[in-house]
């Protein structure tokens, strides 16, 4: 797995600060000693110091060099509660609604990482996508370029049959169900940047239909072709593709044969679905079927790394998204 040895090393070469918001998880703890040791990144736990020592001493787990932090008697609770109040007060937001809000470790860990007390966090193994993304763009917000947030899949194909080899980005597979052009555009857009960010290649992108340059005729079509429009107005020197088949996206023999002046050669390492349908079952098909990894979901768009995790995600699944997490900050730094 050369490109996700890629992102540990300069993970370790760099370790940044990632607050864990359910730190009485058992996957959480494990991850957090486990990202602790190998040096990847500088732990917060969020949650109540006791239960987790004592569910980490059930779990034979050392969390030397961790940080235990319990929102609900934190000291920081007035400052993160004024803040809170200050960015959502026009939405109706009353500081003691506020000061609620921060004592619960979701809305907490957000906050440190608004405030820079983190430098990125990764929740989701309890909480549900629809309350991290809500609470990272309410806290966090939107990056500088990016008018909405995306996700995507860092697909790991390094098996000796897979012909296709290294990471390959899919998006967005877990959070926009039905993107319009516009949307759509913005999704490549993002995706492009988080495989320059995560793969340290450029990205050549792949606007995924069920038409190749036009072959059909459809509503479905013309959105694909659209968004490969706008994303060629506003990133001109990106390699990108569109409307195209998934063939001729990956395989440079049909690229060549279905594709006049095809930028990407079949060599696509972005692919960028037409909807969420789409994407969640192309993503499941590969790892499945394709037997690829599939790391993720991964969000893209915020101001700061705030990642979401899947309910049944294995703790080295978290260790996975953690190394992310801090390539990720790394990059936004720079």
């Amino acid at each position: 797995m050369k490109a996700l040895n890629n992102i540990f090393k300069r993970a370790g070469d760099d370790p940044r600060h990632v607050v864990l918001a359910e730190g009485e998880d058992p996957r959480i703890i494990e991850a957090a000693a486990t990202a602790t040791q190998r040096g990847i990144a500088r732990i917060t736990l969020l949650g109540n110091a006791a239960a987790i020592a004592a569910k980490a001493a059930e779990q034979g787990v050392s969390l030397d060099g961790v940080t235990i932090t319990d929102p609900a008697d934190s000291a920081e609770i007035e400052r993160y509660a004024a803040e809170l109040h200050r960015l959502r007060e026009a939405k109706g937001m009353t500081l003691g609604k506020a000061v609620e809000l921060m004592r619960d470790p979701l809305h907490y860990a957000q906050m440190m990482v608004h405030l820079d007390d983190a430098d990125g966090s990764v929740c989701g193994a309890v909480y549900t996508t629809g309350d991290t993304v809500r609470a990272a763009i309410q806290i966090i917000g939107m990056g500088e370029n990016s008018s909405m947030v995306s996700s995507f899949f860092l697909m790991m194909l390094c098996e000796p049959f897979h012909e296709l080899k290294g990471g390959v980005i899919f998006s967005d597979c877990g959070l926009v169900i039905d993107p319009d052009s516009k949307q759509l555009a913005q999704i490549a857009m993002s995706a492009s940047n988080s495989a320059r960010a995560l793969l340290n290649e450029e990205p050549k992108v792949a606007m995924l239909s069920f038409s190749t340059s036009g072959s059909a005729k459809h509503a479905a079509v013309d959105k694909v072709v659209e968004a490969t429009a706008l994303v060629k107005e506003q990133m001109p020197d990106l390699a990108i593709d569109g409307d195209v088949q998934l063939d001729a996206a990956i395989v440079a023999e049909i690229a060549e044969r279905k594709v006049a002046s095809s930028q990407t050669h079949g060599r696509a390492n972005v692919l960028i679905f037409p909807n969420l349908e789409a994407g969640n079952i192309g993503y499941k098909l590969a790892e499945r079927i394709g037997k690829a990894d599939a790391i993720g979901p991964i969000l893209q768009g915020l101001k700061k790394p705030a990642n979401d995790l899947s309910r049944g995600c294995s703790a080295n699944d978290v260790v996975n998204v953690i190394a992310i997490t801090v390539v990720q900050a790394q990059t936004a730094e720079g």
